[in-house]
């Protein structure tokens, strides 16, 4: 990646919390322009000598060699529905971290990083029919489809595993007949968390965004309810449209009905830098993703009886 890219992405951090996203735009063919959340790039490259592997996933085009490290290396153009990237074809490789992990994703063309109100990212208007998407944007009128890289990942790399037995057998102490209140855009990443919460025998709500996490919690303190003895705590991921976690957190301290609701921030971001906004933005705690058994500990830890 150039040194200006560089700096690009080093001032784009600048931006969390304060409701803004950043996005490394992308082609993975001449039409359709996509995006990626740049606090989890590490860096662009020209397209490396890949290392094809047999029993690799179809979407995987190889292994690379990359500052000393071997990385898999997915093709974007198929995971999002397309026809896969030609081997002679001009392409990059977007190196990332997902969920405590290194990979390349290929794609034809990198093309500049932009800066967007969250108010102006939105749901895809059909899940059914683009369930390769989080979210969309447009820039200048032109359409930008934020791609579900968890999703990508679930595809090829499969589920996580099961939580461990001796986490489930200290589920039985805690249950106390209320719910967690899960807030993710991806809708793989709300499944894992649902599969955990049901392991332990916790029920859980799930929501789309922060907007609609802030519209359920404070429905239901305007029915009268206190959300406390209904809601046990929220997970909420940081990178969502509409509304990001950073905001939602800040938005449930705010609230006097809400204030007491333990709020873990639960996403693929920085660890070294959510930690620091986690007590900017007053929120209980950062976890990672994807570990079952660190979520599911930090869910027990927080609901077990205190004696």
């Amino acid at each position: 990646m150039n040194a200006g890219l560089l700096h690009s992405i080093d001032q784009s951090t600048q931006l969390a919390g304060h409701n803004r996203l950043a996005l490394l735009l992308f082609r993975v063919d001449e039409r359709q322009l996509f995006g990626i959340n740049v606090f989890k790039v590490q860096e662009v490259i020209p397209r490396p000598a890949l290392t094809w592997l047999p029993s690799a996933h179809p979407r995987v085009s190889g292994v690379a060699e990359i500052r000393g490290r071997v990385i898999p290396v997915l093709d974007l153009a198929g995971a999002v529905g397309g026809t896969a990237t030609d081997a002679d074809a001009a392409a990059h490789v977007i190196v990332a971290e997902f969920n405590r992990s290194v990979q390349g994703f290929l794609v034809r063309a990198v093309e500049r990083i932009i800066h967007v109100d969250v108010s102006e990212v939105h749901p895809p208007p059909d899940a059914g029919s683009h369930g390769y998407l989080t979210a969309i944007t447009r820039q200048n009128g032109e359409l930008i489809e934020i791609v579900d890289v968890e999703r990508v990942l679930a595809d090829v790399l499969g589920e996580a595993p099961s939580i461990s037995e001796s986490l489930v057998s200290q589920a039985q102490a805690v249950q106390d007949g209320r719910r967690i209140l899960v807030a993710d855009d991806s809708r793989v990443a709300r499944a894992q968390v649902e599969r955990i919460l049901s392991q332990l025998g916790i029920e859980c709500l799930l929501v789309n965004d922060g907007r609609e996490a802030l519209r359920t919690l404070q429905g239901m303190a305007d029915q009268g309810v206190k959300v406390t003895e209904r809601i046990s705590m929220v997970i909420s991921d940081v990178e969502m449209p509409d509304l990001d976690g950073y905001t939602l957190a800040t938005e449930i301290r705010r609230d006097t009905r809400l204030k007491d609701l333990y709020v873990i921030l639960h996403t693929s971001l920085s660890g070294v830098f959510n930690n620091a906004m986690v007590q900017r933005v007053g929120a209980d705690r950062f976890i990672p993703k994807f570990s079952p058994d660190e979520l599911a500990a930090a869910v027990l830890e927080r609901l077990k009886p205190v004696h």
